[in-house]
């Protein structure tokens, strides 16, 4: 797994949380179901994969990997493109600033 960056694994993470959660649009938000043995990826070619993590080589795993700030919204653009914002996306009363009315 060392071939792959902290920050593909992290978008494929993003990914899979949208696959469950698109469909319920307007519906309450649904927290992913991220397990510390699996590894996720947003392939070059734009697919996501998911990986069984082992302990052998999590030193590496670990350098140059960047924790993520809280706050982060993750989303794909209408280009299909990956995405990332740092800043507010929810109303005072805590709707998505961004969904449907």
């Amino acid at each position: 797994m060392t071939g792959i960056s902290t920050k593909t694994v992290l978008a494929a993470a993003v990914l899979a949380g949208f696959s469950t959660c698109a469909l319920a649009q307007g519906a309450a938000p649904t927290p992913w179901e991220l397990k510390p043995d699996m590894g996720y990826a947003y392939g070059k070619d734009g697919k996501t994969l998911s990986y069984k993590m082992g302990t052998n080589n999590a030193g590496t795993l670990l350098k140059g990997a960047k924790k993520v700030p809280k706050g982060t919204l993750f989303f794909i653009g209408e280009n299909g493109q990956l995405y990332m914002r740092t800043g507010p996306y929810l109303e005072g009363d805590g709707r998505f600033m961004f969904g449907s009315n």
